[in-house]
């Protein structure tokens, strides 16, 4: 049996933030933002919340490798069986579907690992993708805004989501973000050489190629998740952002540049980052050098042809033999604070393939791990002091029609129990110099740290 979708036409907002706040108080609202205004900005926003109430369990932050395993094979059978017969939204991205979160330490299970045992052992699920039964999506190319909803909305529900995206746009009181202290990082510089130097010493023995190695920086703060994304999201806007309010009052805020995986129909196609250099927006003339420096860099060249060919092997798990290509290698591309080095990989999904099995088989992906990726993921495990959680997971999507696009979750923050979660990582290879690695780390999230301690104060305690 088909099953069609409902579509209401709403008036265009060419400012989303605007129009999440008005579903921003209900539970699992949802935001995946192409930032309209920032560098190489998307064309769509998808907005959510109020998740089915027979959505699938999250995954537990004690979670054994089998029950990794199985939590995928679980929610591969809830798409097909609750989004049977949904008619193809041709020009919508998302119509409703399972959307949320795949944490790095859900992908640990995937390759037969047990997830670090540190204090985050008992924080935040490792991954939670929720039934959203409708959405609304704003087409920034045609200047389109609707709300979509699957039949097995309630027209009541239907009705008070229309509501609220019509009703007119009011100022309520909300509590600011605010620091309570400057971030700190749980690998100083003399940590991270001892770490630097054990992994070249596995390289040195043949264990690896590359390894990501990343720095977690912390602080406790006060206020409202959602401010903060704001004035993140405004020195820092990146083609593949999400804000996810969680449980707890936890929230993901992600500025990321990276695409993982998407699917429309048959096609995949995955657009690894590897190698970056700094911006220099004050001298145009030295920003262009530090674009034309990576461009040409033999060390980053190298260090991105090796995750293409590792993902290469990852999606040829699940596509069509023959059909892999690497459609553009080594292309530069700049970002409001970094300029990266970024290729693109396409094929054709197997027939009896799903989206799931795709996402399952692929992650993590290789661009945050290293390669070989099951050894360069048992090194991180070793050498990095915390678990990863949702750094360099991924914020994605199956739409109930099938398609799927995800993000990998760099550039991103997790807000949980009063305290902020930022991390930065980079590729360690052969040739590799530590003190540039080291002060990658700061690049790629330095704006977004000072951005956050700007609104240092102490907090009153009594």
């Amino acid at each position: 049996m088909s099953l069609s979708l409902h579509l209401e036409e709403l008036v265009y907002q060419a400012d989303s933030c605007e129009l999440f706040e008005r579903f921003a108080d209900l539970p699992g609202a949802a935001f995946l933002d192409s930032c309209q205004g920032a560098p190489r900005a998307g064309r769509y926003d998808i907005i959510t919340a109020q998740p089915a109430k027979d959505s699938p369990q999250p995954l537990s932050a004690q979670a054994s490798p089998a029950q990794c395993q199985n939590y995928f094979a679980e929610l591969g059978q809830f798409q097909r069986e609750r989004y049977a017969g949904i008619n193809s939204a041709a020009d919508l991205p998302f119509c409703g579907g399972l959307l949320g979160y795949l944490g790095y330490d859900s992908g640990m299970g995937l390759q037969g690992l047990a997830a670090k045992e540190d204090d985050e052992a008992h924080g935040p699920p490792l991954a939670s993708l929720q039934a959203y039964d409708w959405c609304i999506v704003q087409d920034h190319l045609l200047r389109r805004a609707v709300l979509v909803s699957l039949p097995t909305l309630a027209a009541a529900e239907r009705q008070d989501y229309l509501s609220r995206a019509r009703a007119a746009r009011t100022t309520t009181a909300s509590s600011d973000f605010v620091l309570s202290e400057r971030f700190s990082s749980n690998l100083e510089a003399a940590e991270y050489r001892e770490a630097f130097e054990r992994i070249q010493s596995y390289i040195r023995a043949g264990d690896c190629y590359q390894v990501n190695l990343a720095r977690r920086y912390n602080a406790s703060y006060q206020g409202e998740p959602w401010q903060a994304y704001r004035r993140l999201r405004a020195v820092a806007g990146a083609p593949f952002s999400a804000f996810l309010a969680m449980a707890e009052d936890s929230a993901l805020m992600s500025l990321s540049p990276e695409r993982f995986i998407a699917l429309r129909g048959s096609r995949v196609e995955t657009r690894p980052i590897k190698g970056t250099r700094p911006r220099n927006m004050q001298d145009p003339a030295a920003d262009r050098a530090l674009a034309e420096q990576l461009q040409s860099s033999s060390k980053d060249r190298a260090e991105n042809l090796m995750i293409v060919d590792l993902l290469r092997n990852d999606l040829g798990r699940s596509c069509v033999p023959g059909s892999i290509r690497v459609e553009q290698l080594f292309a530069v591309e700049s970002y409001p604070t970094v300029h990266h080095l970024v290729s693109t990989i396409t094929g054709e999904l197997e027939a009896e393939r799903s989206a799931l099995d795709l996402l399952r088989d692929s992650f993590p992906g290789g661009s945050i791990t290293g390669a070989p990726k099951r050894r360069a993921m048992e090194i991180i495990a070793e050498l990095e002091p915390h678990r990863r959680q949702h750094y360099c997971g991924s914020v994605a999507y199956i739409s109930a029609d099938g398609r799927m696009d995800s993000n990998i979750a760099i550039r991103s923050l997790l807000c949980h129990s009063g305290q902020v979660l930022c991390w930065a990582g980079g590729g360690i290879v052969a040739d590799s110099d530590c003190t540039a690695e080291f002060q990658e780390t700061i690049d790629k999230v330095g704006q977004f740290l000072n951005c956050l301690e700007q609104s240092l104060k102490p907090v009153d305690k009594h």
